[in-house]
Parts: C-alpha cells; sequence; structure tokens
C-alpha cells in the first residue's frame, strides 16, 4: 500500500513538473506588449499601434509579420536582422518614405513584401537588398518618381511586382535588370509618357505586362520588342490616336486590350507581326471604318464596341474577313439611321451599301453645317460626323484634342488644324525651314513635336500665335544656331528640347525670349565652350535644369552660369580636364552636377566649395581620376545624399567622415590600396547606415576582396600616424591609439617575426608619403 501510494506521488510529481516547464516555455515566448502572437501559426499581429520603430520584442522563429497601419517613416539599415525566418511582411499604410539600403538585409526566406500606400519617391539601388527568395513585391500607391538601375538586381525569383498608382514618367534602359524570372510587371495608373527602348530588357519571363491608364501616346514598338515571352499586354486609358505598320511586333502575344483610349485609325499591318493574336479590344475609341487585319491567323474574338461604326460598303471587306476567319466582331453599327444600334455580328454584306455620290455629299454638308464651334463649344449631330476639319494625310481627334501627320513626307508644315488641337505631331517629315507664322489657329496647343524633321534654320516668329505652347521638341534636326526671334510668341514654353543638333553654343539671345524656361536639353550637339557673352542676363531667368551631355565642352568660363538659378547641371560625357570650380560660384542653387565620363586626373582642395551648400547629388564616374586631394570634398557636409566616384584609377580616397547625410554611394571599379592608409575607410564604413560597395585593387593577393571584410587592418601597427598626403584618407594625419584590432575568432596571433614585418612596411610607407609630400611642396 506505502508502496502504491510513492509510486502514484512520484507519478503526479513528473506530471507537475512537466505542466510548470510547459507553462513556463510558453511564457518564455517573446511577444510586444503592442502586438499579438498566435505561437501555432508563428504569426505576430502589431496593425494599427501608432510604431514609429520596428518592434524588438518580436520572437525570431515568427513567420509571418503584419505591422501596416503604422509610422515608420523610415526603414533603416538592418530593420529586421531579429526575425531571420520571416516569410511574410506587411508594411502598407506606414508613412514610409525612404528604404535604406540594407533594409532587408537577413530576410532570406521571405517570399511575400507588402509596402503599398506608402511615400517612397525613389527606388534606390539595392534597396531591396537580402530578399533573395521574394515571389511578390507591393509597392503600390506610393509617389515613386524615380526607379533607379538595379534596384531589383538581388530579387532574381520574383514573379509578381505591383507598381500601379505611382508617379512614374519615364522608365530608363534597364529599369528592371535583375528580374530574370518577372511574370507580371503592373505599372497601371502612373502618367508614363515615354519607355526607353531597353526598359524593359532582362525579362525574360514575363507573360503580362500592364501599362493602362497612362499618357502614352503612341505605341512603344521599339521597347515592347524585347519581351519575346509576353502573351498579354493592357495598354487601355493611354492617350494613342493611331497605330501604324508592324506597330505591335510581338510574336508569343494572344491579348492585346487598347480599348478605351484615342484610336482613330489604325493600318491593316498595325499586328503583323502578332501572329498569335486570339483577343483584341478595340473598343470606345474612334474608328469609324476598319480594314480587314493582316497577320493574325488565330484570331477569335475583336471588340469595336462604343465606336462610331459607320456600317455600310466600307465594311464588307472586314465583315467577311471575319466570317472566313471565324473571328466574332462584338459592337454594334452607329449609323447609317437604318442600321445605328445593329449589333455588327448580325450584319450581313446585304445591309453594308454605300449611297449614291450626290447623296453622300448631301450627308456631309449637313454634317458640316451642324459642327459649330462658338469659343469651344460644338454641337452635337445626331449621325457620327463623317468628315473632321483636318489637313489632308493626317488625323486629327477633336475629342482627345490631338492631331498627328508624323513621317507623311510633308516638306512644308501642313496648315488647318482643329483649332481646339492641344497637341501636334509632325515629326518624321522633310521641313528643312520654318518660315514666320508656320501654325496658324493653333493657339491651344501645348506640345508640338518637331523631331527628326531634318530641320536647319527657324525664322524669326515661326512660332508666332502658339501662346499656350509649353513643350517644344526640336530634337535630331540639323541647326547650327537659333535667330534671337526664333521662340517669339510662345511666353509660356516651360521645357525645350533641342538634343541632337549641331549647335555650336547655347542660343542665349533666343532664350532670352523666354521668361518661363525651366528645362533645356541641349545634349549631343557641338558645344565646345561656355562663354557669359552667349548668355545674357534675361537669358531664360528661370531655367533651373541644364543638359549639356554628350558635347565637346573642354572649359566653362566664369560668369557663364550667372543667367539663371539653375538647380541641375549635367556636363557628362564631354572634355573636361578639371572641375570647373570657378565657374560654380555662378551657381549657388546648384542641387545635382554631373561630371562622369570627362577627362579629369586630378580633383584639387575644395573643389565644390562654391556649392557646398546646395549640393545634394555629385556624379563623377568614368573618369579616369588617379588622386583626390584630402580635401577635395571640403565643405560638403550633412546635405550631399548621393556620392559615386564608380570606375576610376583610385587608389585612395579623401576624407568621408563629414559627409553624414549621404543615400547612396559608389565606390566601385577602383584600385583601392589595402594597407594601414586606408583604415580610416575601413572604419568610416564600418559605421557607415548604408551600404557601401569598395573593392581592392591592391595588393594583388588583396584584389577583389570588399574593404569591409578583408582582415589587412587587423595587423596595422599600434600608434602609427596615418599620413593623409596625396590623397590619403582622411583630412589630417590619423593617431591610431588601438590600432590592433582583436583578431577574429580562429584566427592565429602574430608572432613576433611578424610583427617586426609589418611594422617595417609601415615604416617605409610613411617614408614614401613624405618623400611624395615634400616633392608636393617643392612644385
Amino acid at each position: 500500500m506505502i508502496l502504491t501510494l510513492l509510486a502514484q506521488m512520484r507519478f503526479f510529481a513528473v506530471v507537475f513538473l512537466l505542466v510548470l516547464t510547459r507553462s513556463s516555455t510558453i511564457k518564455a515566448r517573446k511577444c510586444p506588449k503592442e502586438c499579438s502572437c498566435d505561437d501555432s501559426k508563428l504569426t505576430v499581429v502589431c496593425a494599427g499601434k501608432n510604431l514609429t520603430e520596428i518592434p524588438l520584442g518580436v520572437d525570431e522563429i515568427t513567420v509571418k509579420l503584419d505591422l501596416k497601419n503604422n509610422n515608420f517613416q523610415m526603414l533603416p539599415r538592418g530593420s529586421f536582422l531579429h526575425t531571420p525566418y520571416l516569410t511574410h511582411l506587411s508594411l502598407q499604410r506606414c508613412s514610409i518614405s525612404k528604404v535604406k539600403e540594407g533594409a532587408f538585409r537577413g530576410l532570406g526566406r521571405v517570399v511575400s513584401l507588402n509596402l503599398a500606400y506608402n511615400k517612397i519617391d525613389i527606388l534606390y539601388q539595392e534597396s531591396f537588398d537580402g530578399l533573395s527568395s521574394l515571389k511578390e513585391l507591393h509597392l503600390d500607391h506610393n509617389h515613386i518618381e524615380e526607379i533607379q538601375p538595379g534596384a531589383f538586381m538581388q530579387l532574381g525569383l520574383l514573379n509578381v511586382l505591383a507598381l500601379t498608382h505611382n508617379r512614374l514618367v519615364y522608365i530608363p534602359n534597364m529599369a528592371f535588370q535583375g528580374l530574370q524570372n518577372m511574370k507580371w510587371l503592373r505599372l497601371s495608373y502612373n502618367s508614363l509618357n515615354n519607355l526607353a527602348p531597353e526598359a524593359f530588357a532582362g525579362l525574360f519571363a514575363l507573360s503580362r505586362l500592364s501599362l493602362d491608364h497612362n499618357e502614352l501616346q503612341f505605341f512603344p514598338t521599339q521597347t515592347m520588342t524585347r519581351l519575346p515571352e509576353v502573351k498579354r499586354l493592357e495598354l487601355s486609358y493611354n492617350r494613342m490616336t493611331y497605330l501604324g505598320e508592324g506597330s505591335v511586333s510581338m510574336r508569343k502575344l494572344t491579348h492585346l486590350h487598347l480599348d478605351h483610349m484615342s484610336l482613330q485609325d489604325l493600318s491593316d499591318q498595325a499586328f503583323s507581326q502578332a501572329r498569335l493574336l486570339s483577343h483584341v479590344d478595340l473598343g470606345h475609341n474612334q474608328l469609324r471604318y476598319l480594314e480587314p487585319l493582316t497577320g493574325p491567323t488565330k484570331l477569335a474574338i475583336l471588340n469595336l464596341t462604343g465606336n462610331p461604326i459607320y456600317c455600310d460598303c466600307h465594311m464588307r471587306p472586314l465583315k467577311r474577313w471575319a466570317t472566313v476567319g471565324g473571328a466574332k466582331l462584338l459592337g454594334a453599327c452607329a449609323g447609317p439611321a437604318h442600321l445605328s444600334d445593329e449589333p455588327l455580328r448580325t450584319v450581313t454584306s446585304s445591309h453594308l451599301r454605300c449611297r449614291s455620290g450626290a447623296d453622300a455629299l448631301k450627308d456631309e454638308e449637313e454634317e458640316e453645317g451642324e459642327e459649330q464651334e462658338s469659343d469651344g463649344d460644338i454641337t452635337a449631330t445626331a449621325t457620327p460626323k463623317q468628315t473632321v476639319k483636318c489637313p489632308l494625310s493626317c488625323e486629327c481627334d477633336t475629342e482627345a484634342h490631338h492631331a498627328t501627320c508624323e513621317s507623311r513626307g510633308f516638306n512644308k508644315v501642313p496648315q488647318g488644324f482643329p483649332t481646339r488641337t492641344q497637341l501636334l505631331d509632325l515629326r518624321g517629315n522633310h521641313f528643312h525651314f520654318i518660315p514666320t507664322s508656320s501654325f496658324p489657329g493653333t493657339g491651344r496647343v501645348v506640345s508640338l513635336h518637331l523631331e527628326l524633321c531634318k530641320i536647319h534654320e527657324i525664322e524669326g516668329g515661326a512660332f508666332q500665335g502658339m501662346r499656350n505652347l509649353l513643350y517644344l521638341y526640336l530634337s535630331d534636326n540639323d541647326l547650327t544656331s537659333l535667330e534671337p526671334e526664333a521662340f517669339a510668341g510662345v511666353p509660356k514654353l516651360t521645357y525645350l528640347h533641342l538634343e541632337g543638333n549641331r549647335l555650336t553654343q547655347v542660343p542665349g539671345a533666343a532664350l532670352s525670349l523666354l521668361p518661363n524656361l525651366f528645362v533645356l536639353h541641349l545634349e549631343r550637339n557641338a558645344i565646345s565652350k561656355l562663354e557669359p557673352a552667349g548668355l545674357p542676363s534675361s537669358a531664360a531667368p528661370t531655367l533651373m535644369d541644364l543638359y549639356l551631355s554628350n558635347n565637346a565642352i573642354s572649359g566653362i568660363a566664369k560668369g557663364a552660369l550667372s543667367f539663371a538659378p539653375i538647380g541641375t547641371l549635367h556636363l557628362d560625357s564631354n572634355n573636361l580636364t578639371e572641375v570647373p570650380a570657378d565657374a560654380l560660384a555662378d551657381a549657388p542653387r546648384l542641387e545635382e552636377l554631373n561630371l562622369s565620363g570627362n577627362s579629369v586626373r586630378w580633383i584639387g582642395p575644395r573643389a565644390f566649395r562654391h556649392a557646398s551648400q546646395s549640393l545634394r547629388r555629385l556624379y563623377m564616374d568614368r573618369m579616369g581620376i588617379e588622386k583626390m586631394s584630402k580635401e577635395a570634398l571640403l565643405g560638403l557636409g550633412p546635405g550631399l545624399t548621393v556620392l559615386t566616384v564608380r570606375g576610376n584609377q583610385l587608389r585612395e580616397l579623401p576624407d568621408l567622415s563629414a559627409l553624414t547625410g549621404l543615400e547612396t554611394i559608389d565606390l566601385r571599379d577602383n584600385p583601392l590600396l589595402c594597407d594601414c592608409a586606408l583604415l580610416p575607410l575601413r572604419r568610416w564604413i564600418d559605421n557607415a547606415k548604408l551600404e557601401v560597395a569598395a573593392t581592392c585593387g591592391h595588393p594583388l593577393e588583396l584584389r577583389g576582396q570588399q574593404v569591409a571584410d578583408t582582415n589587412i587592418f587587423a595587423t596595422c601597427p599600434e600608434n602609427a600616424t596615418i599620413s593623409t598626403e596625396m590623397g590619403a584618407v582622411g583630412s589630417r594625419p590619423v593617431k591610431i591609439k588601438s590600432a590592433r584590432v582583436k583578431a577574429r575568432p580562429g584566427k592565429p596571433k602574430l608572432d613576433k617575426v611578424s610583427r617586426t614585418q609589418h611594422r617595417r612596411k609601415a615604416a617605409k610607407q610613411k617614408a614614401k608619403n613624405k618623400k611624395m609630400n615634400e616633392a608636393k611642396m617643392g612644385n
């Protein structure tokens, strides 16, 4: 009996201990007080708690973390290092405006990241570094205006990228490089009006592309040919008015959405290079007729709903083609009256008849009499219009206010456009000469395209009367100069494109008639020098952005930039041999300076002193820079956010410690000498709050290693003075109180002989630096 009681007592004691152990284990599981945690699902929810920092008490085994509806504003580097097992992360509606490089480092298991409904404006290089398993990325409903090349390089497994409802206007070349497994790219609801030819290069697996609800005026044929696997393309709600021959050259495309645009006509050869098309949606455009479509052999549905289709004899070929090919025509007739609202699929060829010439002429005269313009009001007609006021061979859309005569072989500017026209496209013609008053009746035109027109002379007053013109494109012509009165009569002009001409100087006299000019493009001209004489003080008093890339500029005289409050200055790919330091004194508001691609071997002391208070972004890539003075960046401080010196010949760098506001720095492809003279840079990298890419070029055994990873600095001797002359890092000699960094675990300590050898090496380097300094002082 006693033995039985003892056994029972032991049993209950064991059970009690197990329960106690289990209870203590559960209590030990981490869960921030602001959050709710589900241990069985390994889920943590901290939504709507007005948190300003990522909570630190989240258990490291958490796989799903919900942080939506908080107020983080910025995601710093290493924000999630304490939760390495996350697979799903929600950060929508958190007022995030910046994502620092390395913010997601350590999240190699995350497959879904939601950053929607935030305030992110720029996607920086390596913003998503560490997300190597990511499959879905939601960036919709942000303020994104720019995608920097390399932003997605780490996301090789990404399948879906949502960038809808942002502020993108332009997609540059290689913007999505690295996304080789992307299946669906969503760019709807932006303001895209231009796509670079290589914008989608590298998207080898992309099968669906959404570009609806943007501002595209032309089908981006050249860009789309880089998408060999796309099957579904959505371009609805853009501003296209015409599709020319071979516009759609996509060999695997099956579904094409071109509805709710301004299409007034399209070539029967528009889809000739898209033979697999099965569904084409052309609904709610301005199409009155359509020729049989050459190319698609498997077309099942052609949607023409909402178009003013006029069902007469001109529609017979399309109807016959659809019947033979088995394509279903969706939509209804808008006229003539006896066929109004009759479904296209039920109309027979016998119904599609043309009236006699006299009757047709009578109808046209009646409709012209009904089209009255009284300061902008157009009286609606009971039947679709058969004629529109428009020059011969051109297309005019009175509803979208667009007119185009692109590449029609004109040698004189056509006239007679609808008075409400706002966008006038004349590119690709052969005008050669634009005489005075060439654009009568175009007082409402906002954007005028004259690219690739072989123009070599513009007479004074050529644009007279275009009082609402904001955008003028004169790119890729043969202009060598501009008359002083060339831009008379366009006082509102804001954006002027003159790139790709043969101008030898900035046309300052002509610019003096443009009091509202904001952006001036002069890339790819023959300008060799900037002189104050050619730029009167009255020239473009509001100019902020001046682009002079790819000219032959070898010098900028002092006072040459004093004519405008320039904020952005691009001088890349010119013939400069030194930083135009004195000229920058005339640009006190300069925020962005691009000097890349010039041949500048040496950056002297305080080279950017005159712009030090305003400069935010400085680009000096591929310039062949061999040395920078230790004071080269002196004066630049927390205001500088971008610094790039990639692809130069630098062995050492100046002091970077004052640049505490940097968000992007690129030191790659420089043959840095990794010895004790570079120790201050190594320490700066260790303390920096952003990712710094810098590799060793010397000595040979360290070539290719990251400066941040090499152990060479652990051997720097105690109390060594690191000379900074001739470009060494640091603005003054650095006394290292304890330069011998503790050896990492597993690394053997140096013996006495090795320490002696390193001291001798340091002494030789010191003597060498001293000799170089004396030589410099002697010069």
